[in-house]
């Protein structure tokens, strides 16, 4: 009896082994499982993160060549302005020469006049 009851006993430890390694063979494969697909799901969100981080750099790239290309439209608008201000401050000078050029020649004309007459009258009397 004594040895029968050993025997059952050791049939179920036994048995109790063989459900502990099947428990820890699923245990073992749902963590591996679960692993994958956490690092699935890692993965993904990094690829979304650097394919974000690409178009990132590309749009900065462009708005930086666009910066670039308005500063030196604006260089050069500045420059087509300042040489505009330029013409326009010598046609001022230009328009201020001929007015006092006018100015001279009404006096010497006028004086001209005077002397003729002054001449006329002296020649007359």
């Amino acid at each position: 009896m004594l040895s029968s009851m050993l025997k059952e006993h050791q049939a179920k430890q036994a048995k109790r082994k063989e459900e502990q390694e099947v428990r820890r063979k699923d245990a073992i494969e749902s963590a591996n499982e679960l692993t994958n697909a956490l690092v699935d799901h890692l993965n993904t969100g990094v690829a979304q993160a650097y394919l974000n981080q690409k178009r990132l750099d590309a749009e900065a790239k462009q708005l930086h060549t666009g910066a670039t290309t308005f500063a030196k439209q604006t260089q050069q608008w500045m420059q087509l302005i300042e040489n505009f201000s330029g013409a326009l401050k010598e046609l001022g000078d230009v328009e201020n020469w001929a007015r006092s050029i006018e100015t001279d020649m009404q006096i010497i004309t006028g004086t001209l006049e005077n002397a003729y007459k002054t001449s006329r009258q002296a020649g007359s009397s």
